[in-house]
């Protein structure tokens, strides 16, 4: 019962301040995780040169498929989680947490074996060139080692805003990414350990996150405890977690995918210096990206757990609101990039001919970025309240079913120029099918 009181607030409190409540630490726990990568590039790039820059942007899908994993996983178990204590069955997300934990940790040592095990054949076909191999495989090689505890990081995370603990989660991300600043210009430029440095401050800063978030758990200052007995893979419930996190996986594993394919694409028609200026914009995008999935964090627990409590009218509400709140912040970045794009860019590198390029292409690539606020959110609804099919649909639809054809059909037609006008061609359509979706359920609500 104790259980039960702690987490009624989140049908007793108003839909606006409780949202803020949890979504707020998750933005910028959000915010400060993208500053790895970026921190890293913006270092690297001023350190050691843009061929390096391309390297992490060649390493980049690996991590991201990593992520994924993590990532699928902790989200479809922290839906399980939420609408198991709107249920008042806690026995039972304790059970999901133990599988979630358990299951993350074996699936990252077969990915890190992997990794080491044929590294140079999986970092050519990801876009290595023999300029840019030396400093991939650097990089690749120290970051690697540090998989488990990015990996476990990601999933205990939702795991802890399940519960409504967004405030944990966010610390960890802030520990993370604060130590990751501070470490990167001491090893780059302090030590002169260039590319090597980034990582080495990357997997570092990665440990102290991972050590304070399992510390909440070591500490009980958790609602739902790690118990010896739940540290064990039940198939049923992780076949539940995939299922509901699968959404999750294609986002994720699908901008792994699309960072590979586009880098292969524009090595072939601009070469290293096209999967440079990728490389900068994507960093770029993630800043304006995470504070979006951030709002979709802090909403997941609240349509999750009103969901399993039958509280349509807050489910209801509370989607409004944080539709309207992603799309208010997309905006401001948006405004930002497409105003002051040299100002952006500038962040990376002082090459005159290379920032002027990338200013341009920066205006084009994040031209309907605003879209991704119904996007994120309209697929994190259908997951929190259980229903994988529609968030499945919403996933593939702009990086896989959009995305990815077009940047390889309009390549074909008109070079490296038709691989920039390819993403807001698929934001656009991606958007009008997540609205058509989200409509649909709004009114099915309304009838419930």
């Amino acid at each position: 019962m104790d259980t039960i009181h702690k987490t009624a607030y989140m049908e007793t409190d108003a839909v606006v301040p409780l949202l803020m409540k949890l979504a707020l630490p998750a933005v910028v726990g959000m915010m400060v995780n993208a500053l790895y990568n970026v921190v890293d590039t913006i270092f690297v790039g001023q350190g050691v040169g843009p061929l390096a820059i391309a390297a992490l942007s060649i390493v980049f899908p690996i991590q991201t498929i990593v992520s994924a994993l993590a990532q699928a996983i902790g989200v479809g178990t922290a839906s399980i989680i939420s609408r198991r204590l709107g249920e008042k069955r806690p026995e039972e997300a304790e059970k999901a947490l133990g599988t979630a934990l358990t299951a993350v940790t074996i699936i990252t040592a077969v990915l890190v074996a992997a990794l080491f095990l044929f590294m140079r054949p999986i970092l050519a076909f990801f876009g290595a060139s023999e300029a840019t191999m030396p400093y991939a495989e650097q990089y690749a090689g120290i970051v690697g080692a540090g998989f488990f505890f990015f990996s476990l990081s990601m999933c205990a995370s939702n795991l802890l805003r399940a519960e409504g603990n967004t405030r944990a989660a966010m610390v960890g991300m802030v520990i993370g990414a604060l130590l990751n600043t501070v470490l990167d210009p001491l090893f780059i430029f302090g030590v002169g350990s260039g590319v090597a440095g980034a990582a080495i401050a990357t997997v570092i800063s990665q440990i102290a996150s991972c050590v304070y978030l399992f510390g909440m758990y070591a500490r009980r200052k958790t609602i739902i405890p790690v118990r010896r007995e739940n540290l064990r893979v039940r198939p049923d419930i992780l076949g539940q977690s995939f299922a509901l996190g699968l959404p999750s996986f294609v986002q994720s594993a699908g901008l792994g995918v699309l960072v590979l394919l586009i880098n292969t694409t524009l090595g072939t028609y601009g070469g290293d210096e096209a999967i440079t200026i990728y490389g900068m914009i994507q960093k770029l995008n993630m800043i304006v990206i995470m504070p979006i999935l951030g709002i979709a964090q802090g909403f997941q627990p609240i349509a999750g757990y009103n969901y399993g409590a039958r509280r349509f009218d807050r489910v209801r509400k509370s989607l409004r609101t944080a539709l309207a709140t992603a799309f208010a912040i997309s905006l401001f970045g948006y405004s930002f990039m497409e105003l002051f794009p040299r100002v952006a860019i500038g962040f990376f590198t002082s090459d005159a001919a290379l920032l002027a390029s990338a200013a341009r292409v920066l205006r084009v690539l994040v031209l309907l970025v605003p879209a991704a606020a119904v996007q994120i959110t309209g697929s994190t609804y259908f997951q929190s309240v259980g229903k994988p099919t529609e968030a499945l649909v919403l996933s593939l639809t702009r990086q896989f079913l959009f995305l990815i054809p077009l940047v390889l059909s309009l390549a074909r037609i008109f070079g490296v120029g038709g691989v920039w006008w390819a993403f807001p061609a698929s934001d656009l359509l991606a958007v009008s099918v997540t609205s058509t979706l989200l409509l649909r359920e709004v009114r099915r609500l309304g009838r419930a």
